[in-house]
């Protein structure tokens, strides 16, 4: 991996970068849609070099965006570059992919909250790298959301390291995911929460149905990463639906219902969409909790297409097709996730629970730097969100009058301000 510094930037706060502070703009949004259209493809094996056109054009782009922004707040932005060769049947030759970063330094450098899209875009043959490759709602639609939530969140201060990510190499074999994340494993980050933004643009799906009230967030439950014998523990504890990355789509669930005029979140139960994948997959090869936000409803004569018109229906991924009111609401959701989670200290590493042959709950976990108090959770075993909570001060509590057959137990960390963490799921101690 090489890490590059980028030239120095002309660094100028425009007033339409002041004027983004609070509510995402759906204005904001259409324009850096139609600007990383106007670069014609971002395939990633384009011309890297070209001053207009391709992937490397887009990519210095989005680049000297995150430095005005970075600019108007004083240098809170740093931008840089991580770069590796990629090689495979979709890259035979090998092809440079680069992920622009933006990185908020918060009190724990170390920790990070990551939000990110992919840069890049294709069409009908993976391999055409130089057909016109609009990529509007796959995935410019995320990059722009990046971009906004950088803006909103640029003029706050936080205890976690915010990380905005545009990353290459996604159509070609979710190259710049895996570089990311990969990243974040050599550099020792503490990745608290991964916010994949992939197709989340469009309300109107394949068969003419308008879906313009929920935005779709797809999670693990049981972790790819857990060997065999944590997965049975987890089982055995009734954990299936309470991992770090279902944690966090429960998470986002909770802070989009308190947003007014908003979007529902449905949970999906999958890692991603059926027999598909993306930019948040290598994140959970590595243990990271990670999700995916994508539309209500897809519409695939939009993705991955020749721009042409066949038998009176118009194919290509462009700009008119998005519904650019829906993915401000999507951002807004992003955004108060960042906020709530990088506030919030670091997720309790573990949680134990006792009480078998008792009417009381016991439940134990360890410290959490930083950590003004605690929130213990519980619900019926039979529901999936939390229905109690009661805050404490140490790092243990009893929960009277709880039986723990009939209970799932959970604990996160709460900031002075009340921001809170993910919730660590509670299992049987075991040595």
């Amino acid at each position: 991996m090489r890490i590059l510094a980028l030239a120095p930037l002309a660094l100028i706060l425009t007033p339409a970068t002041a004027q983004a502070q609070g509510r995402p703009s759906p204005a904001r949004l259409k324009a850096d849609v139609e600007k990383l259209v106007g670069f014609g493809t971002r395939h990633t094996l384009s011309d890297p070099d070209h001053p207009t056109r391709g992937i490397g054009a887009a990519r210095r782009w989005f680049a000297s965006e995150l430095g005005r922004i970075g600019e108007g707040c004083g240098g809170c932005i740093e931008v840089a570059n991580v770069a590796r060769t990629f090689t495979n049947d979709r890259a035979p030759k090998g092809v440079e992919v680069v992920d622009v970063l933006g990185f908020q330094p918060g009190r724990d450098p170390k920790r990070v909250v990551i939000v990110m899209g992919h840069i890049d875009s294709r069409v009908s043959d993976v391999m055409n790298a130089t057909s016109d490759a609009p990529g509007a709602n796959d995935d410019a639609s995320g990059v722009a959301l990046v971009l906004e939530a950088a803006r909103i969140l640029s003029k706050e201060k936080f205890d976690a390291t915010i990380v905005y990510a545009a990353l290459s190499g996604e159509e070609q074999g979710l190259f710049g995911g895996t570089l990311l994340a990969e990243t974040a494993k050599e550099r020792g980050w503490t990745v608290s929460a991964v916010l994949n933004n992939d197709i989340v643009g469009n309300t109107i799906g394949q068969d003419g149905r308008r879906v313009a009230d929920r935005v779709r967030v797809f999670s693990e439950g049981i972790r790819e990463v857990e060997p065999i014998e944590a997965q049975r523990a987890r089982r055995a504890d009734g954990g299936e639906d309470d991992g770090p990355s279902r944690a966090l789509a429960k998470a986002v669930d909770g802070v989009a219902g308190k947003l007014r005029g908003g979007l529902d979140v449905f949970v999906v139960r999958r890692f991603d969409r059926f027999g598909r994948g993306g930019d948040h997959s290598p994140f959970l090869k590595l243990g990271y909790p990670a999700v995916r936000f994508s539309v209500g409803v897809e519409n695939y004569d939009q993705q991955h297409q020749d721009l042409r018109s066949e038998n009176g229906k118009v194919y290509g991924d462009t700009a008119d097709k998005m519904d650019f009111a829906y993915l401000a609401k999507v951002t807004a959701i992003n955004v108060a996730t960042l906020r709530r989670l990088a506030k919030a200290p670091a997720a309790p590493a573990s949680v134990t629970i006792g009480g078998a042959l008792a009417t009381d709950t016991s439940v134990k976990w360890e410290p959490v730097p930083g950590a003004s108090g605690y929130r213990v959770h519980w619900r019926r075993a039979d529901v999936q969100a939390w229905q109690r909570h009661i805050d404490v001060e140490a790092n243990q509590a009893t929960l009277k009058g709880v039986i723990v057959d009939d209970t799932l137990v959970g604990v996160s960390a709460l900031a002075a301000d009340g921001s809170e963490s993910l919730v660590t799921f509670g299992g049987r101690e075991r040595r």
